[in-house]
C-alpha cells in the first residue's frame, strides 16, 4: 500500500528496518561466536603482565578451617613454601557466589556461564573442572587440586632462562604415550597436559576458549541425550574429553596454533626433556607435575625437576562416571600404559568376543565367583568393606 505521496506506510517502513536490524544482529552474533570458537577472537581485556599473580587457588567441599588432617598438610605445603602468595579455597557453597560475582551482570555479564555452572550442581566433577578454568580466567595465579602437595616453591615453575614477562601460562605433561593414540579406549587420553596443577595470567584467550568449548559441549550433549544439563549421564572418557585433561589439551594446542600461525601438534612435546615455550605457553617435562605416575618417563618425586606430588585421594569421581570395564578382563587403564599388558588385554578381549554367547556367560560367571571370594577375604581383613561396598582397600 502506498500513500498519496508515493511513500510506504510508516508501519511497513519500521517493520522493514526492524527486520534488517534483526538479521544484522543475528549475523554479527554468529560471526563473533564462530570467531571465538575457532580462535579468531582475541579478548580485548587481556593485558600482558610482567609477572604471574601471587595467588594460590584450591576448591573443596569445606573451607580450610574444616579440612581433614591430610588436606591441611597439603595446603600448608603451598603456603609455607610460598610466603609471598595469597591463598584461597572456594567451597561447594561459596563457589557459586564467586561465579556470579565475576560472570554475572556486574562482572563479565555472561549469563550463559552462570546458568550452566548452576546447572552442574548434580555433576560435581564437571562443575569442579569448569570452576578452575573460570577462576584462572578471571584472576589467574596457581591452581592446585586439593590432593596435590607442593614439593618446591612456585618460583621454580619458570626456569631462569625464560623471561616471566614472555610466559603467560605454565603447564606440565601428564601423559605422553603417543603409541596408544589410536587405541579404542586409551587413544583419547594418550597425549595430555596436566590440569591438577597449572599457572597462568588472568584473561588469557585460551582459558575463555576452553570455557566456551565446555559450554558448547554440554549444550550439544544435552540435545543429544534429550535431557537438561543437570541430568546428563557421563562416563569416564566423556568427563576427560569434555572438561578434563583431554579438553584442556585440545584448547591449549588450538590456541598455540592461532598464536604461532600454524598447526601445533603433540609432536614437539613428545619425549620432552627440557621446558619448552610455544605461543606464550611454557610446557614442563612430565616429572614437573606428574612425577611418580609410572609412565611417560615421569621420574620420581625425589628428582630435581619434580615440583608437586599428586596423592590422588580426591579422585573418587570415577565411581559415578565409570571407565569401560570388560566383564572378565576389567579395565585396560590398570595396565598403566604398559605395552605388553595392553597388548595382552587387547588379545584376551578380542578372543572373548569371538566366543559363542554361552561360553562368554560361563567365563563371566567364573569371574564373578572369583571376585566374590576375593571380596570375602578382604572383608575378613578390613570389616569396613562389608559396610561400604564401594570402598577400596589400599
Amino acid at each position: 500500500m502506498q500513500l498519496a505521496n508515493g511513500r510506504p506506510p510508516f508501519k511497513a517502513l519500521f517493520a522493514n528496518q526492524f527486520r534488517m536490524l534483526l538479521i544484522l544482529f543475528v549475523t554479527c552474533g554468529v560471526f563473533l561466536l564462530l570467531h571465538n570458537t575457532v580462535g579468531g577472537f582475541r579478548d580485548p581485556s587481556f593485558i600482558q603482565m610482567e609477572q604471574f599473580p601471587k595467588k594460590i587457588w584450591q576448591s573443596w567441599k569445606v573451607d580450610a578451617l574444616r579440612f581433614e588432617d591430610r588436606d591441611t598438610e597439603r595446603a600448608i605445603s603451598w603456603t609455607t613454601k610460598n610466603l609471598a602468595h595469597r591463598y584461597e579455597v572456594l567451597t561447594d557453597d561459596s563457589a557459586m557466589t564467586y561465579v556470579e560475582q565475576f560472570y554475572g551482570p556486574t562482572g563479565l555479564n555472561r549469563p550463559d556461564i552462570v546458568y550452566t555452572y548452576r546447572s552442574l550442581n548434580s555433576i560435581r566433577i564437571i562443575q569442579s573442572d569448569l570452576l578452575r578454568y573460570l577462576i584462572m580466567y578471571a584472576e589467574g595465579g596457581v591452581w592446585a587440586d586439593i590432593d596435590v602437595e607442593a614439593v618446591r616453591s612456585i618460583e621454580h615453575f619458570v626456569p631462569k632462562r625464560f623471561n616471566e614477562r614472555d610466559v603467560n601460562m605454565v603447564i606440565g605433561i601428564e601423559t605422553d604415550e603417543p603409541g596408544f593414540k589410536d587405541h579404542p579406549f586409551l587413544g583419547s587420553k594418550a597425549q595430555s597436559f596436566c590440569q591438577w596443577t597449572f599457572m597462568c595470567k588472568p584473561r588469557l584467550p585460551v582459558m575463555m576458549r576452553l570455557i566456551n568449548n565446555i559450554l558448547l559441549w554440554l549444550n550439544n550433549l544435552s540435545q543429544k541425550q534429550g535431557v537438561p544439563i543437570s541430568e546428563l549421564q557421563l562416563d569416564f572418557d566423556e568427563v576427560l574429553s569434555g572438561t578434563g585433561p583431554s579438553a584442556f589439551t585440545t584448547a591449549i594446542l588450538a590456541e598455540m596454533s592461532v598464536t604461532e600461525g600454524e598447526e601445533v601438534t603433540w609432536e614437539p612435546f613428545h619425549d620432552l626433556e627440557e621446558s619448552r615455550a610455544v605461543g606464550g605457553v611454557l610446557v614442563l617435562p612430565s616429572e614437573a607435575f606428574a612425577a611418580g605416575t609410572g609412565h611417560s618417563d615421569s621420574g620420581n618425586h625425589g628428582g630435581r625437576a619434580a615440583l608437586v606430588m599428586h596423592h590422588f585421594h580426591a579422585s573418587s569421581w570415577p565411581t559415578q562416571h565409570p571407565r569401560y570395564k570388560h566383564p572378565v578382563y576389567g579395565e585396560v587403564e590398570k595396565c598403566n600404559w604398559d605395552p605388553e599388558c595392553v597388548a595382552l588385554w587387547d588379545t584376551n578381549t578380542a578372543f572373548f568376543e569371538s566366543l559363542p554367547e554361552e561360553d562368554q556367560l560361563r567365563m563371566i560367571a567364573i569371574k564373578d565367583q572369583d571376585d566374590a571370594k576375593a571380596r570375602k577375604k578382604e572383608e575378613a581383613v578390613d570389616p569396613r568393606l562389608a559396610l561400604h561396598p564401594g570402598l577400596v582397600r589400599r
